[in-house]
């Protein structure tokens, strides 16, 4: 081949083919031997490659795909190593993370997790990026640089690093200002069984979204019904596990006495009580655990057995929690008889 001839993208299919995606760094085609000016020509307006972003080249002249710019941005944004080259999909080291403190989130990511009320990928103008707070990058071309103080777990997605749920709503709310998209994406998240309610209440939190009156619009239709999706989880433990039926949603009072609180369910005869905590993690989360920490207090002091239990635990461990229930009725028998209390409906 003379100086005169044209470069051809061919030597590279180590970088391209195997059915991944054709794209990859400045720094990599050096390292195979294609210098600056060289990449520059096969960029050049017409030519075989493209310049997707600051150091990413695309290795063909057509429109990339979903899969290569979600890559593309990913190289532009992951920390190179010392060789000042990102590792590429499907690379011989398993055990580095491919893309070193970048991954996908916002609306791209929750695409990826299986989200129905999102945009399909090929729409998305911008890809949202997650990385460390001090990098030094800016948002440009499909990459949109969100930043964090602590980089999350990813979760792999289809060979993508992506940030888990809870995380990427939080970054697709930050930028969205319809009320009626925001409240679908968080409902979808807990009725597709993506993440618990707290959890995702707790990431907002963290991102300081619920001063917004739209965002916490969605927030309280979201928590009440992940308390109503819990309550049906009680119910259908409590027949399924073959408990004794309690007396449902009850407000307890002492005979011309004072309230002693609400409870979910109670035995009266075994002066056992069930009081489910769906306490999301909001700014007067201190507050409200210390009002349940007297409630019990006060009714334990009475004689009466408080059982706590979380949406999680009735999701994911049924029967260790009927275990728990069913113990506590068991062992009323050997308690001193409780207090005599009365009990109303909610």
């Amino acid at each position: 081949m003379t100086h005169n001839a044209p470069l051809s993208p061919r030597p590279l299919h180590d970088l391209s083919g195997g059915g991944r995606p054709r794209v990859t760094t400045t720094a990599r085609l050096r390292s195979h031997g294609v210098s600056t000016a060289e990449t520059n020509e096969q960029c050049r307006a017409g030519g075989p490659w493209q310049q997707l972003l600051p150091g990413v080249v695309l290795l063909h002249p057509g429109p990339p795909t979903s899969e290569e710019r979600l890559h593309a941005v990913l190289m532009y944004a992951a920390r190179e190593r010392g060789t000042g080259v990102p590792a590429q999909p499907g690379g011989s080291r398993p055990h580095t993370p491919a893309y070193p403190e970048a991954m996908i989130t916002g609306l791209a990511a929750l695409t990826l997790h299986g989200f129905s009320s999102t945009p399909p990928l090929p729409s998305l103008d911008t890809i949202d990026v997650l990385v460390p707070r001090l990098r030094r990058l800016r948002s440009t071309g499909c990459a949109r640089i969100v930043r964090t103080p602590v980089m999350p777990d990813p979760e792999q997605v289809t060979g993508v690093p992506v940030a888990q749920v809870a995380r990427a709503l939080a970054d697709a709310v930050a930028e969205l200002a319809d009320a009626g998209t925001v409240r679908r994406l968080l409902t979808e998240a807990v009725r597709g069984g993506h993440c618990d309610p707290a959890a995702v209440v707790r990431e907002l939190n963290q991102a300081r979204l619920l001063s917004r009156p739209h965002v916490v619009d969605a927030v309280d239709s979201l928590l009440a019904e992940g308390r109503a999706r819990a309550e049906d989880r009680l119910y259908r433990m409590i027949r399924d596990y073959g408990l004794p039926d309690p007396v449902w949603n009850v407000d307890l009072r002492l005979p011309g006495g004072p309230y002693l609180g609400g409870l979910d369910a109670y035995w009266p005869d075994q002066a056992v009580a069930v009081e489910l905590d769906t306490r999301a993690p909001r700014q007067d989360d201190d507050a409200l655990w210390s009002e349940y920490a007297r409630k019990r207090e006060h009714l334990e002091r009475l004689g009466i057995t408080v059982v706590h239990i979380t949406p999680r635990k009735l999701r994911d461990s049924p029967e260790q929690q009927a275990t728990v229930l069913r113990t506590a009725l068991m062992a009323s028998v050997d308690r001193e008889p409780a207090a005599y209390v009365v009990a109303l409906p909610r």
